[in-house]
């Protein structure tokens, strides 16, 4: 039985605001491996896109959850719950661990892990598979507008971007006749650790430049490459992400080459603001501003 005083340190934050380096210094203070809650570094597939950190930062601290998977494996928040609290608890419990750190910006896999997920009507396949369609010829635009009439909390909170999650929250709205949102009852589930969680922020002109920079960084390093080498993975769920869907235009003939950089420097600053929106409403979050 894991004793009350382990505790697992979670560092979160927007994306590109300095999660990898904060959480690498904080490892070695504790003498902790990283637990990587991220729901796409998983994909080993992803690693430019996805900023995966450095051979160097890999090698400075065990990683886990760190292109473990193919994009061809489908992966969800309700087993990453599964898979880290197994994980955490042979951490505890087996190697002698006190303190643990995890770090990630994934919103569903950090709530998954810490408060349990809840209980979702199951999908309907043929219903999935009609919105599925529907996104590969409107795209996600129409099916998010849907959401938004009817269930506007949802549509405020998640990352219209990932078509994957507009699906999901469409189809429990459709098959259940309620708001997705009401079944997110918020009892938490109990854990035999104590969580502190550490909010990393800067001010949003400096966040907007790192990721502006950084996504220049990862077209220097290869990112048009990998984007084109996953061309046939382009409708499964792990590559509704923002780098490559902007970029599979790009392939189509729909925007240029500039077009699609600048594109996925607004969405990703977009999904920055949403993931800050999300995190505000958490009070036992300790923000630090870098």
């Amino acid at each position: 039985m894991t004793e009350k005083k382990s505790k697992l340190i979670i560092v979160l934050g927007p994306t590109a605001v300095g999660k990898t380096d904060y959480s690498i210094e904080l490892a070695k203070k504790y003498g902790s491996p990283i637990i990587s809650c991220d729901s796409r570094q998983i994909y080993r597939e992803m690693r430019i896109g996805t900023a995966v950190p450095t051979a160097a930062q890999l090698s400075a601290v065990q990683h886990y959850f760190i292109g473990t998977k193919s994009v061809v494996e489908p992966y969800t928040a309700g087993q990453f719950e599964r898979d880290a609290l197994e994980l955490i608890n042979k951490l505890f419990d087996q190697e002698g661990h006190e303190t643990l750190v995890m770090t990630g910006g994934t919103m569903f896999y950090i709530d998954a892990l810490c408060n349990g997920l809840d209980d979702f009507p199951e999908a309907e396949p043929e219903l999935r598979a009609k919105l599925l369609e529907r996104v590969k010829n409107e795209g996600t635009t129409y099916l998010a507008e849907e959401l938004k009439a009817l269930d506007p909390e949802t549509y405020y909170t998640i990352d219209l971007q990932n078509s994957q999650r507009v699906v999901r929250a469409l189809e429990v709205c459709l098959i259940s006749g309620k708001p997705f949102s009401s079944f997110k009852t918020h009892q938490s589930r109990q854990r035999n650790f104590e969580v502190e969680k550490i909010g990393l922020n800067r001010p949003r002109e400096v966040l907007y430049d790192r990721i502006n920079r950084r996504v220049l960084q990862m077209m220097d390093e290869g990112l048009l490459e990998e984007a084109r080498s996953l061309i046939q993975y382009r409708d499964l769920p792990a590559l509704q992400t923002v780098g490559y869907k902007e970029l599979f235009a790009y392939f189509d003939g729909i925007n240029t080459l500039e077009e699609a950089v600048a594109f996925i420097q607004s969405h990703t600053r977009n999904y920055a603001k949403r993931q800050l929106t999300w995190w505000k409403r958490d009070k036992s979050i300790n923000w630090i501003e870098l």
